[in-house]
């Protein structure tokens, strides 16, 4: 949400979704964005929260896990299907399980309830910050800043990425941990290193948020996780990119 507003000369504020049954919560994790200066619009249903998804796109989607009915893990699947926005799923489960599963599905972060509804408010700012190709606004000018690793192309000022000719689809937050190994290919990366590349400076969350997207891009890229190519494992420290093949 960077354009200027052509009518009135401001800066569009930022839009964010908030998807919680619990009305209490709801309210009050609203009242911390707006003070915040983000637009929010509450929903308590996940078709709901689809429909008003699709007719106004948020920036932002904080995104209850428990819902009744169609609940957070299918919203997010279904948001998957046409939004590139961030998604930070909410979990009262404890359970690692129930965390990697909102992951899988495209979820970017997730807390666990309770939480501060402060640091709710930072990471969507973190998120916010990162750099990215915005909704609508057409294709962006090829070959400004191309990698390429063997098979694998990659192409950060359009944001996209091709192994073997054949487009790659991934999350925001997927492309940002690959191009964070592929801005510096001879680097291997602790997972600190890459939650401050990707996270920022001072994100208070779960590290292990690195492998599970990383996981990810490793899937997507068709990179065997026995004898990866391109994301490779750093044993005992973390990441680095590969030489391709």
């Amino acid at each position: 949400m960077n354009s200027v507003d052509d009518v009135t000369g401001t800066t569009p504020r930022a839009r964010v979704l908030v998807v919680e049954d619990e009305a209490p919560l709801a309210r009050l994790v609203a009242s911390y964005l707006t003070r915040d200066g983000f637009d929010v619009e509450v929903v308590g249903d996940g078709t709901v929260a689809l429909e008003r998804a699709r007719a106004v796109p948020p920036d932002v989607v904080v995104l209850d896990l428990g819902l009744p009915g169609t609940d957070g893990i299918e919203v997010c699947r279904a948001l998957r299907t046409f939004s590139e926005c961030y998604v930070i799923m909410l979990t009262a489960r404890v359970e690692e399980l129930d965390r990697l599963i909102g992951l899988k599905v495209g979820a970017d972060d997730y807390l666990t309830k309770p939480f501060s509804p402060r640091e709710l408010v930072a990471r969507v700012q973190v998120m916010l910050r990162r750099p990215r190709r915005l909704a609508g606004a057409g294709p962006q000018p090829p070959g400004v800043d191309v990698r390429e690793i063997g098979a694998l192309r990659i192409d950060l000022t359009a944001r996209e990425v091709w192994v073997e000719g054949r487009s790659v689809d991934l999350t925001r937050t997927e492309f940002d941990v690959l191009a964070a190994l592929v801005r510096a290919p001879r680097r291997a990366f602790s997972r600190e290193a890459l939650l401050t590349e990707v996270w920022g400076e001072g994100w208070v969350g779960d590290p292990h948020l690195v492998d599970v997207h990383l996981g990810h891009v490793r899937r997507k890229l068709g990179d065997d996780a026995s004898a990866p190519v391109f994301v490779q494992t750093v044993r005992g420290f973390g990441y680095r990119l590969g030489p391709g093949r």
